[in-house]
């Protein structure tokens, strides 16, 4: 079916998607988004129980690849591998991330630290390394999950939230570099997302006093990140990129 020429339900059969923080979570949906949809995954997880996850979704072919993402050579190898095993991945989802509440007179200086090195460095890492083989291919999309923290200030998020924004920075340096090689790179921003550990970290009176300050009165779902996700991995994407599309129910505009 299609709208006005642009495609209401996305196909990416042929298409290798690798997805980061593919074992839970939002990662995990959107592992099982593209998958559904025709795409070969491979799963990247700290989590040893990725493969076992990504074998268990739609369709064929699909990997995990364990992998602790701080290290730039874990990048580079999870990236051989897909390539390997898979092919030159044309999709790369950088969901793999992490958050810890603290007082900024009272953050801990491992606590800064591995939030900056999985939040950023994995990220940037991750993107490196399918960078080089999507700018030698010449096609590729790149999404990095980042939040609407990295656009706004929340108490006790200061190591998240300058990680967050940094990885927006990113998105756009590496984005204007690889536009002209059929690479683009978007970032997505929601608001508290209702995965088990959103709803969790967010429940009773807590979380009912967050949802009365977003417009809409609610979280967001992670198949809506996950279909946002799939637009800017799409065809119909092609001209975006160095964006951040915020998905916070209106949040930042109040």
């Amino acid at each position: 079916m299609r709208v006005r020429g642009v495609s209401v339900t996305r196909d990416f059969a042929g298409r290798v998607a690798v997805v980061t923080g593919a074992a839970s979570g939002i990662g995990l949906t959107v592992a099982r988004y593209f998958a559904e949809r025709g795409a070969r995954v491979a799963g990247v997880d700290l989590n040893e129980q990725v493969g076992e996850v990504v074998s268990s979704l739609p369709g064929d072919g699909h990997i995990g690849i364990v992998k602790n993402l701080v290290d730039p050579d874990a990048a580079s190898a999870a990236i051989a591998e897909t390539v390997e095993k898979l092919g030159a991945p044309h999709i790369l989802v950088n969901s793999a991330g992490l958050v810890f509440l603290d007082p900024a007179v009272d953050v801990p200086a491992e606590r800064w630290q591995k939030t900056l090195d999985v939040n950023l460095s994995g990220t940037f890492y991750m993107a490196q390394a399918a960078g080089r083989v999507m700018v030698e291919a010449g096609y590729g999309r790149i999404v990095n999950l980042a939040s609407q923290a990295g656009v706004i200030g929340l108490d006790q998020h200061a190591a998240y939230c300058a990680s967050k924004g940094a990885v927006i920075a990113l998105t756009r340096a590496l984005s204007l570099e690889w536009a002209p090689r059929g690479v683009t790179v978007n970032a997505v921003s929601p608001t508290v997302v209702e995965t088990p550990l959103g709803k969790a970290a967010w429940a009773g009176e807590k979380g009912e006093k967050a949802k009365a300050e977003i417009p809409v009165g609610r979280f967001a779902q992670p198949e809506e990140v996950a279909a946002m996700i799939g637009y800017l991995a799409s065809e119909d994407a092609a001209m975006v990129t160095g964006t951040n599309m915020l998905l916070d129910g209106g949040f930042t505009s109040v």
